[in-house]
């Protein structure tokens, strides 16, 4: 059985309640935490929203729909990172296994190439051949560029040598796959600190961008997926995917009020097509239900 959506339980809740009394307020913080918000966040944001409520005399459903959009919208935030022409720009996706990262790297690599941007693609999980093997399939298809090394090698190598030849090239975009073994954090941490200066010293000034990629549906796994991540190397964007499934939630609204990380791109299928920048008014509509 299809999780219900925010937006299903909310109108469920408007009307099993025609009194906006204590229950209603009580269930919709509930229906709120179940929507992948944090449960201090959705409690700070209903008290606002009961508080005024009360004070302006709001009862109708629509309104107080509307209010609560109001509240939500401060922490769904878009992003957009144009690729500097004649420079090296190096954007290095993370994540971790599973959630799309490789896919999501292709799809990038696409819609910038689209755009007329020499894009390279760097083979920078050099512990999964699966990653590797997947990484040059899609290279093959799109007829785009990749840097790999050996199975086993050093990452960061990786990265350099990509950056070397978007440079030789004068100039374009590296998209940088990296490994997400989150079993071994000190471990995966420290690798990532190493690619990371790394690809902080051979990119263009003010052309280096990290991306986490987290999966749509994990709710407030994804909230915790970017802390570490953000605590190891600083995120500049968050990449959705899995964006299309019913059961997506508000777990972007959580990273959105706790760490301030604004959204690239949402993908929302299996096709280099489905990729696009997030419309935040159209995001909260959805998840709403005030299309």
């Amino acid at each position: 059985m299809a999780k219900m959506s925010f937006a299903q339980k909310l109108k469920s809740l408007f009307g099993i309640h025609s009194d906006r009394n204590e229950d209603f307020f009580d269930d919709l913080a509930d229906a709120l935490i179940e929507g992948d918000i944090g449960a201090k966040m959705a409690m700070d944001i209903v008290d606002s929203l009961q508080e005024k409520c009360r004070r302006e005399k709001i009862t109708d459903g629509n309104e107080i729909t509307s209010c609560l959009r109001e509240m939500l919208l401060p922490y769904v935030k878009a992003v957009d990172f144009p690729v500097q022409k004649g420079s090296v720009n190096v954007f290095m996706i993370l994540g971790v296994n599973g959630v799309g990262k490789t896919t999501s790297v292709a799809k990038m690599a696409k819609w910038y190439t689209d755009r007329g941007e020499n894009v390279i693609m760097a083979a920078s999980d050099t512990f999964r051949a699966a990653a590797v093997d997947q990484i040059s399939m899609h290279g093959e298809r799109l007829g785009i560029r990749v840097v790999k090394h050996q199975m086993g090698s050093d990452p960061s190598a990786v990265v350099f040598d990509a950056a070397a030849a978007c440079s030789s090239a004068g100039g374009g975009l590296v998209l940088a796959d990296t490994a997400g073994r989150l079993h071994n954090k000190e471990n995966l941490v420290n690798e990532l600190k190493k690619i990371d200066r790394i690809a902080s010293s051979k990119a263009s000034e003010g052309c280096y961008k990290k991306i986490l990629v987290v999966d749509s549906t994990t709710g407030q796994n994804a909230l915790r997926q970017a802390e570490v991540f953000h605590e190891a190397v600083g995120i500049d964007a968050l990449i959705l995917t899995k964006y299309d499934s019913t059961a997506k939630g508000g777990g972007i609204i959580s990273i959105g009020r706790e760490l301030g990380i604004p959204v690239l791109f949402v993908c929302t299928g299996e096709s280099y097509d489905t990729i696009a920048p997030l419309n935040p008014s159209s995001y909260l509509d959805e998840f709403l239900g005030s299309e």
